[in-house]
């Protein structure tokens, strides 16, 4: 019982803290990484419940579709601007 609390914590602050690097992150692509990250964690928590169909529907639907849609939209619009030199 107490591994179980110290992992739910543990995933806990993790959700949270990437929760929070989304919001943050200037990059957007580094925002995409981190909403995974905060959406593999919600999956273990779902595993943590015994609610193994909706960790896998997590992973598939939001993991595997959703993130990939968003790192390929924020890649294949990304443009490389010049830098410019203050002189």
């Amino acid at each position: 019982m107490v591994l179980e609390t110290i992992a739910f914590a543990l995933f806990a602050l993790i959700t949270l803290a990437c929760s929070l690097g989304v919001v943050l992150a200037r990059d957007l692509f580094h925002a995409s990484l981190l909403l995974g990250a905060a959406l593999l964690s919600v999956a273990v928590h779902y595993v943590m419940l015994q609610a193994e169909f909706l960790a896998a529907m997590q992973i598939l639907v939001y993991v595997g579709g959703v993130l990939i849609l968003i790192t390929f939209a924020v890649m294949l619009t990304r443009t490389d601007e010049p830098e410019v030199s203050s002189v």
